[in-house]
């Protein structure tokens, strides 16, 4: 997915955009490719399922993360992230195959996120690596 989209509640603010948008911001000469994604992105309901599925796989996670008693959750997971804390060696060995950031370098929390094509099985994959680097270290 490429582009940005803006979206007005109020059209009235919408009165001048198009001036503002060519003198203010950058204009692809192919816009019409890049809206294309758009089109498709926002017809039946595509966006929602795409979004739902995410959240879904974000409460998988947490269930399966939940059963592992030295990590702890500082989030309630209300969208597709998961943030928690863990001991810092475990999140380099982690880090070694998966990527994702460490949100509070202090804190040792991370935050894992879903996304619409993430599956149980990689999130099952994703937590056995979890418990092998907790042991590990």
């Amino acid at each position: 997915m490429f582009g940005e989209a803006v979206v007005f509640f109020n059209r009235e603010l919408s009165k001048d955009f198009k001036f503002v948008r060519k003198q203010g911001t950058q204009l692809h000469s192919k816009m019409r490719y890049i809206s294309a994604q758009f089109e498709a992105l926002l017809s039946n309901d595509l966006w929602l399922k795409n979004a739902k599925h995410a959240n879904e796989m974000a409460q998988y996670l947490e269930e399966k993360v939940k059963e592992i008693d030295e990590i702890k959750l500082t989030q309630r997971v209300e969208a597709n992230a998961v943030f928690a804390i863990m001991p810092r060696k475990a999140i380099e060995k982690l880090q070694e195959k998966y990527f994702f950031y460490v949100w509070d370098e202090e804190k040792d929390e991370v935050r894992w996120m879903t996304s619409f094509d993430t599956k149980k099985e990689d999130i099952d994959l994703f937590v056995e690596e979890i418990k092998r680097a907790m042991r590990d270290f």
